[in-house]
């Protein structure tokens, strides 16, 4: 087994892959400032895994800009870093342009120069499918072009530039890069899940939060969208299919030669919000009101996911659908309704 630098592991989906790769037997560090994160999602991922596992895993609270931080997490025994730590979103990024370019990029900047220093050449980085934009094609293949129209996909598609140069600049390097659709859902336990500053910038979170009564209704953005309800369609992956999917990709490139792979992650297949909203309801016996406004500028009316190459090449494919998202999101929101501060 091997042992593990998870950034930014106190996340939603970074809590959720620590404990999947807990439970595969690996070692963890995990390194994390808890500007957006919890703490208690790490105590929980302890809980859960259970005594033997949680031995496994040690919290160095600090920031991936700091080369002090960096060098105490990865010590001088690490095998590999899955790189989670980053703001996420869109809008803020929008609004605080320079925010993502130092933590995002210049931010990972310094943990590729950390992991040369220490000699550890495997990252598995948690990229977006938001830098395609508004797509050409759907579903979209990875092969499609990369053209983000904000600060937060532009930050996440640099990174990527940044670790193709540096692959071709010096043998030795095993990179995968993790296109991300929609992750949703929670552990179905309960104890872990989404908790998000302030008010949601995601879809099911919102829907989630007015199900248990912290919001009053959802806007949907836009009626007249091109497709079947004339809501927007989004490819939604559980985001336990999404953790099992980064111990795939940790599992391939540990066992195979040097490569960089740029992969999809997602369902392959398209739900409107007002299928989410549906199935929400049905899954929590709660009624989730919602109006119809404006388009937002920037949205795309379909993004799917073509997932065959991470088929391919992790043996990896998502085994979980709408009805079970919905039913573990909502055990984790109607047992924690504040969150981690419930």
């Amino acid at each position: 087994m091997a042992q593990l630098l998870i950034t930014g592991g106190a996340g939603f989906i970074g809590s959720h892959t620590a404990l999947v790769l807990l439970e595969a037997g690996h070692s963890l560090v995990v390194l994390d400032n808890f500007q957006n994160s919890s703490p208690e999602s790490l105590r929980r991922v302890q809980e859960l895994a259970g005594p033997e596992a949680a031995a496994k895993l040690r919290v160095v609270e600090g920031d991936i800009r700091s080369a002090a931080d960096l060098e105490e997490a990865l010590g001088s025994s690490t095998d590999a870093v899955v790189h989670f730590a980053g703001l996420k979103a869109v809008g803020e990024s929008v609004a605080k342009p320079l925010a993502y370019w130092d933590v995002n990029v210049c931010g990972s900047r310094q943990l590729l120069a950390a992991m040369q220093r220490a000699g550890c050449r495997t990252l598995v980085f948690s990229s977006s499918a938001t830098l395609y934009g508004i797509p050409d094609v759907v579903p979209i293949p990875e092969s499609a072009p990369v053209q983000p129209i904000n600060p937060y996909g532009h930050s996440k598609a640099a990174v990527e530039r940044m670790l193709s140069d540096l692959a071709a600049s010096e043998p030795g390097w095993r990179i995968a890069c993790l296109r991300y659709f929609n992750p949703v859902g929670a552990h179905p336990s309960g104890r872990l899940g989404e908790d998000p500053n302030g008010i949601p910038n995601n879809l099911f979170p919102f829907v989630s939060q007015v199900a248990v009564g912290r919001r009053n209704r959802l806007s949907v953005f836009g009626g007249d969208w091109p497709t079947p309800d004339g809501s927007g369609v989004r490819d939604y992956i559980h985001v336990m299919d999404l953790a099992e999917g980064h111990r795939a990709a940790v599992d391939v490139l540990l066992a195979e030669d040097p490569q960089l792979l740029t992969l999809n992650l997602g369902s392959g297949q398209g739900h409107s919000v007002l299928e989410v909203v549906a199935a929400f309801e049905a899954a929590s016996g709660q009624a989730v009101p919602y109006e119809v406004v404006a388009r937002r500028p920037g949205d795309a009316a379909t993004t799917v996911a073509d997932p065959s190459l991470a088929a391919e090449l992790l043996r990896w494919r998502t085994q979980r659908g709408l009805s079970q998202m919905c039913r573990d999101g909502w055990a984790w929101q109607s047992a924690n309704p504040q969150g981690y501060a419930s």
